[in-house]
């Protein structure tokens, strides 16, 4: 009579059987993972940005019509941006502000470009509840500070955009720009 050691292949201690075993666990697990990441990888890609989107991720600002005192309004990525030539007073005004009795310390130096002082750019939208505050139009009201009015509820800017007045948390956004030229910004 033949031993079962002989029958089912494996030696005396059975250790062929565990590495033939372990082998076939290894392979399913692999393909079982392949397997997801060929169906989770095309429904993680779907939710990139489409190409509309992607070119509104920067946009280009001419400087050059912008006089000293004066704003703009434009928009990025569907929402207002505010780019104001600040004069030397506005500038003085904005440096005389002790940073650490602010809501939200800022210094007109962090929010603007190195040896580009005079320019600020901040995104159009109040910190308390998203309206779009008066100031960057011609004769609209800036407020007590000279900067932006939020005709929402009642937030004041100073010139530097720093909240000063009112319910807004922070001090209005400065986004991601660089000086392509001496008379033009790209945002974002």
């Amino acid at each position: 009579m033949a031993s079962v050691e002989q029958i089912d292949g494996t030696g005396p201690s059975g250790e062929d059987g565990v590495r033939r075993r372990d082998f076939i666990n290894i392979a399913a697990v692999s393909f079982a993972g392949v397997g997801a990441v060929a169906v989770v990888l095309p429904l993680i890609d779907q939710m990139n940005p489409s190409a509309d989107v992607l070119a509104l991720a920067s946009t280009e600002v001419d400087l050059s019509a912008i006089q000293p005192g004066q704003a703009i309004k434009t928009t990025f990525r569907s929402q207002p941006l505010f780019v104001r030539q600040l004069t030397p007073k506005e500038i003085a005004e904005a440096d005389k502000v002790d940073p650490s009795s602010l809501r939200d310390p800022q210094t007109l130096e962090e929010r603007t470009v190195d040896g580009k002082k005079q320019w600020l750019v901040t995104m159009g939208v109040c910190t308390h509840l998203g309206c779009v505050p008066l100031g960057a139009g011609e004769g609209e009201n800036r407020g007590e500070f000279g900067g932006y009015f939020c005709p929402c509820h009642g937030s004041s800017y100073d010139t530097a955009a720093r909240i000063r007045k009112g319910p807004a948390p922070k001090n209005l956004e400065v986004p991601k720009y660089s000086f392509t030229s001496d008379t033009a910004i790209l945002v974002g």
